[in-house]
């Protein structure tokens, strides 16, 4: 089995509606974002998966969270966090937008970490 990962980040507000402490307050994050692939069989180049594809996927999704208050992110007339981007939800939206970038990564991308701090982590992956 190979695996491989990428990194990004990106700056963003939020709070947390349903929560009691600190973090019902506006406040901000920058989030680190790590992307993983796994597969058993390497392309003609001898790679998994283009590193460059990969972190271009990432860095369209993040874009979309970029500098923004998570709260007020919108699609479809729906907020997207249900007014409580925690970094659990932030990291399925990472994957669920990068399944849907690029079909090609339907059968390799397998989990996302989202760090809202360099000691708290979140992780949405498939077993």
């Amino acid at each position: 089995m190979y695996k491989v990962r990428v990194e990004d980040d990106f700056a963003a507000a939020h709070f947390l509606q349903d929560y009691h402490g600190k973090c019902e307050n506006l406040h901000g994050h920058n989030y680190k974002v790590f992307v993983y692939l796994k597969g058993e069989f390497l392309n003609e180049g001898g790679m998994l998966y283009d590193f460059s594809v990969l972190k271009q996927n990432l860095k369209s999704v993040l874009k979309l969270l970029d500098h923004t208050n998570l709260n007020d992110l919108q699609e479809d007339g729906k907020f997207v966090f249900a007014q409580n981007p925690s970094a659990e939800r932030i990291a399925k939206f990472i994957f669920d937008k990068l399944l849907c970038a690029s079909s090609d990564l339907q059968n390799l991308l397998y989990r996302v970490d989202v760090f809202e701090t360099e000691k708290n982590r979140a992780s949405y992956f498939l077993c």
